[in-house]
């Protein structure tokens, strides 16, 4: 097997002091961040054609990307499975332990092996090699020594080692844990460049969420229809308007002509307007209270897009109306809220 070199940090040899009881706690936040942030920024500098071989591989897989680690490895590797999944690539985590005694049937040919383990000594992942071996699946790891077996016999390595733990004894998995960590996220989304993945292809992933809402729902899934739209003709009386705006409780109607077609709509501060200049309903036809200049949505927009339209505008609803400008439907904004899409 390939493997892929880069540069290596040199790891400090023992173990670091304990921590001096006069370090407070902001101290040791402190310090912990600033060792952790040197560590992500240290694989800045590292990145080389090895990342890209590394993505390359993953693009190409025509199977499963399977995540596998132990210990707080493996912790890291559920992560990066988890974002790998939720980006378009099917991925999932394999312990290595009940690999060895049993699941390594959840792994075929055309699959790609992650193993993330810092030492590259793991035995339980150096175990996994000669199935991998034989069923021909090529192996990414993530380590922290590129001298180490896991390294040597792997399709392509990508190295996370740190200067140092973060953990004062040096002996708690913390830098190591976060390198690895942020270098899964850089392989999932230079991943997802590659594929071209979209705003609407990460809410097909994530349906229950707030923005599967506003990328996958639209106008028609919320509108008003049938029954539950306010509609009168535009010769009757005004008053008979004011009913059917306060039966159907969407503070406003349209109004059609005698074939059905939208010639305006009427609010509540169309009526308000009327009262304030003096205006008589039992005289005054719906057609000549109307607004004649409606704004208009189709059934197929995104409910996003209607939000959009009514911060815009400044007002509450939109009448929905197919390519011939029939009326199909009215959305209100209380139905955006009540499905979150607002």
């Amino acid at each position: 097997m390939r493997r892929v070199t880069t540069s290596k940090v040199t790891k400090p040899s023992g173990a670091r002091s304990a921590t001096p009881k006069s370090r407070t706690s902001l101290d040791a936040g402190r310090r912990v961040l600033d060792i952790e942030a040197r560590a992500v920024q240290a694989l800045v500098q590292r990145l080389d054609g090895g990342f890209s071989e590394a993505v390359d591989l993953l693009y190409d897989c025509k199977g499963k990307v399977v995540v596998s680690g132990m210990g707080k490895s493996g912790l890291i590797g559920q992560k990066i499975a988890a974002t790998l999944a939720s980006t378009g690539t099917p991925s999932f985590f394999l312990h290595p332990a009940e690999g060895l005694h049993g699941d390594l049937g959840m792994l075929a040919r055309g699959d790609v092996l992650i193993t993330i383990s810092n030492s590259g000594e793991t035995q339980e992942i150096l175990q996994l090699l000669p199935f991998m071996e034989r069923m021909g699946i090529p192996i990414m790891a993530i380590v922290g020594r590129m001298s180490s077996t896991l390294a040597k016999n792997s399709t392509v390595a990508l190295d996370v080692s740190v200067a140092e733990e973060a953990c004062p004894m040096g002996l708690a998995p913390t830098a190591s844990t976060t390198a690895t960590l942020a270098m899964g996220d850089a392989l999932a989304v230079a991943l997802l460049e590659k594929r071209g993945f979209k705003e609407e292809d990460f809410a097909q992933f994530h349906p229950g969420g707030t923005l599967g809402r506003r990328l996958l729902v639209k106008v028609r899934d919320v509108m008003h229809v049938g029954k539950e739209l306010p509609q009168v003709r535009d010769t009757v009386l005004a008053s008979e308007a004011i009913l059917e705006m306060s039966a159907k409780k969407l503070g406003m109607t349209t109004v059609v002509d005698q074939v059905g077609a939208l010639t305006g709509i009427i609010t509540d501060g169309d009526l308000r307007r009327f009262l304030q200049q003096g205006g008589d309903f039992s005289s005054t036809t719906a057609g000549s209270l109307a607004s004649h200049d409606p704004k208009l949505i189709g059934p197929d927009e995104l409910a996003a897009k209607a939000v959009e339209m009514m911060e815009r505008y400044s007002i509450t609803t939109l009448v929905v109306a197919d390519t011939a400008e029939r009326i199909v439907g009215v959305v209100h904004l209380h139905d955006l809220l009540k499905h979150g899409i607002v």
